[in-house]
């Protein structure tokens, strides 16, 4: 009774925290060392804050992330983006929401080669948003779409948030990655369908762009050859089973860095600004990663992870009733807290539920990250409405929100769909040796 009290209590505290704007990471530390503290005493509670940071940072399967993160911060600051957004808009363009489905495209590109899905949504408010308006695109329906366009980086691989899933769990990564794939395609092609769709019954909404000639077209394409070199490396590397994770991170990082420097893009004071920002990203993983891990330490030892699952495991409505009830509390999660410290707060406690209940692991970290990242595009937080705020001040919340409204609802389908057929999730990676 003792121990279930204390288990309370450090929830409470942690949201107590949250809501005092203390950062989620410390919030997680500070509860958690507390809370392990008040069963087991202060010394181990101390020796616990002394270990665990260190152990947690030194830890080679993480490594993986700042790489990524490099590769992200170099193919950004080389134009890559810019070259995706208008080699897009020179095939699409001509049609009516073409400067929408344009950006669409360009960050599902983009994403492929960052998995960030806020560094997409901030960079493609700075090359799409005005090139949107400048067409006549409605402002909401241009801000929604970079906001829902911007959540494929969390889903196409090199992806951060199934990278952490996959060391949470112990599942192959790789495989994690590969099974992104045709949901992250999916997700593009219904984001396609709603705009043809509100632009069908309003026209004024996006008026029709101008059509590029052949010529322009193709010499289009030249521009984006360092884009899909870089991913069909890393990605074919990967489901060949030619290098690791850690690996293809590493050749990412090297590969963008070595692109932008033979094009001229990158010198060294933005090359010293690119290792700042990839930093300063990386440190902010890491602390909400240590957070998460001394409130770990709290859960297991006040026994809440084994009584929360027994609980879930015994509810008498079904597997996917149950996994219904999940993926709710994921998405009102979602709607207040940062994704990354959902995930390493709450899988560790999910995790044994969803193998007991007979789903496949590696389904359920797609589905869970699709989940999660409804969150960023979902009232009240939605922090990729926030940065596209934070970047065109004259475009409200409001208005963001409302633009992105149609998306949500088709991710929520999209999310039904995948529950509904696991197939989808699994096909490539069942493929894999």
């Amino acid at each position: 009774m003792t121990d279930t009290l204390i288990a309370i209590g450090g929830f409470v505290g942690l949201f107590v925290l949250i809501i005092l704007r203390v950062p989620i990471g410390f919030a997680m530390g500070i509860a958690g060392v507390a809370g392990f503290a008040a069963v087991s005493g202060w010394k181990p509670g101390l020796n616990l804050l002394m270990n665990s940071p260190l152990r947690t940072a030194s830890d080679y399967t993480l490594s993986v992330i700042p790489m990524f993160v490099l590769m992200g911060v170099f193919a950004s600051a080389s134009g890559m983006s810019r070259e995706l957004f208008r080699a897009n808009r020179a095939w699409f363009g001509h049609l009516r929401g073409g400067t929408a489905i344009s950006t669409i495209l360009a960050c599902g590109g983009f994403a492929a080669i960052n998995g960030s899905s806020v560094a997409t949504a901030a960079t493609m408010t700075t090359v799409a948003l005005p090139e949107m308006r400048k067409a006549g695109m409605e402002p909401g329906l241009a801000a929604g779409t970079i906001a829902a366009g911007g959540t494929l980086g969390i889903m196409i691989p090199p992806s951060v948030t199934m990278l952490i899933y996959g060391i949470l769990t112990e599942q192959d990564i790789a495989k994690l990655f590969m099974a992104g794939v045709i949901p992250g395609l999916l997700g593009i092609l219904l984001y396609i369908a709603v705009v043809r769709i509100i632009v069908a019954r309003r026209p004024e909404l996006c008026p029709v762009g101008e059509r590029m000639g052949r010529r322009e077209r193709w010499s289009s394409l030249r521009d984006i050859w360092a884009t899909l070199l870089l991913f069909a490396v890393i990605i074919g590397s990967i489901y060949g089973g030619f290098v690791t994770v850690t690996e293809a991170a590493g050749i990412g990082a090297t590969g963008a860095f070595a692109i932008g420097v033979l094009r001229g893009r990158l010198n060294a004071a933005l090359v010293v600004e690119c290792l700042v920002e990839a930093l300063r990203t990386t440190a902010s993983i890491f602390v909400i990663a240590i957070g998460a891990y001394l409130f770990g330490y709290f859960l297991t030892v006040t026994q809440t992870a084994q009584a929360l699952a027994e609980m879930l495991v015994e509810l008498p409505i079904g597997p996917y009733g149950t996994l219904a009830i999940i993926l709710l509390v994921y998405i009102l999660l979602g709607a207040v807290m940062d994704e990354l410290a959902i995930i390493l707060l709450t899988v560790p406690i999910i995790f044994p539920v969803i193998v007991a209940l007979g789903f496949d692991p590696i389904w359920f970290g797609v589905i869970i990250v699709m989940t999660v990242t409804l969150g960023l595009i979902t009232p009240p937080v939605g922090m990729n409405v926030f940065v596209i705020n934070s970047i065109a001040r004259d475009v409200s919340l409001t208005t963001i929100f409302r633009g992105v409204a149609p998306f949500i609802a088709v991710d929520i389908l999209r999310l039904v769909v995948l529950c509904a057929v696991p197939w989808l999730s699994l096909v490539i990676p069942n493929s894999m040796n």
